[in-house]
């Protein structure tokens, strides 16, 4: 029986803001280089410390001094899986949490092989589309590169039980989020189509989850909350700008200015 997932509750929400706050994170993010300057333009906005530290004996080293790992397989090449798979190696032996950003996978083999490999390292949550999420469960998808053609509440199932295989936490982005730990469920609508048309907002989010999947508490509830600041700023930023351009600057400020108070807005239960 399909069962629908509930709404964050707000309560949950602010106290894993506050958290995060008081923890600013040092995020190691071996991410898409298209979108390295707006991830660490994100992270500073949101009070966290971002470095992309990319050669693998680095790599490895800095995972270890870092509190939360971010693998983004967006422009994967060799050398770059090379550095990720050391940083992933030294993050596990540390005890330090990282993510899957699964990238485009489904439709092209090298990268769809790589992160499949890569579901065998233990990532403490995975964060992708509808598509990329069922493709990386072995499911046929209507994703076109990194565009999702799947619907978000479709991909649940899927979701679910890449949880429960994995051992992560899944979240499935688009109109409305769904965050999983393959038993329970958190769902809320939020962003704006307006955030499709900016290079990287999905794998800025990547990097949000990373920064609040290692702190403490509950990482159900530390994921989904990351997903609703993101949804949430992306809301604001879109009604203060009058296009795509503009977007990036009123996002950016929108992060900065977040309080707790503010996760009491709609699309989150009392």
């Amino acid at each position: 029986m399909f069962i629908r997932p509930d709404e964050l509750p707000r309560t949950r929400a602010t106290a894993c803001f506050s958290l995060f706050k008081k923890h600013a994170p040092l995020i190691h993010c071996l991410t898409n280089e298209v979108v390295q300057e707006l991830t660490a333009n994100v992270l500073l906005a949101l009070g966290a410390s971002p470095a992309m530290v990319v050669e693998p004996q680095e790599a490895a080293q800095f995972s270890r001094v870092a509190d939360a790992l971010l693998v983004n397989i967006g422009t994967l090449h060799q050398s770059r899986a090379e550095a990720m798979l050391a940083a992933i190696d030294a993050a596990n032996q540390a005890k330090k949490p990282w993510v899957l950003d699964p990238v485009a996978v489904g439709g092209l083999e090298y990268r769809t092989r790589f992160a499949q490999h890569l579901l065998t390292l233990r990532p403490a949550a995975i964060r992708g589309n509808a598509s990329e999420v069922m493709a990386l469960s072995g499911l046929p998808t209507q994703g076109r590169g990194v565009d999702s053609q799947d619907d978000p509440l479709e991909a649940l199932p899927a979701a679910r039980a890449l949880a429960l295989s994995s051992g992560a936490i899944v979240a499935v982005s688009g109109a409305v989020d769904y965050i999983t730990d393959g038993e329970r469920d958190w769902a809320f609508t939020g962003g704006d189509p307006l955030m499709t048309r900016v290079v990287g907002t999905g794998c800025v989010l990547s990097a949000v989850v990373t920064a609040f999947c290692c702190l403490p508490g509950e990482r159900l509830d530390n994921v989904a909350t990351a997903c609703r600041v993101m949804a949430l700023c992306g809301e604001r930023a879109t009604a203060s700008c009058s296009g795509p351009g503009s977007f990036t600057a009123a996002f950016l400020d929108v992060l900065y200015q977040l309080r707790e108070e503010d996760l009491s807005s709609n699309g989150l239960m009392p």
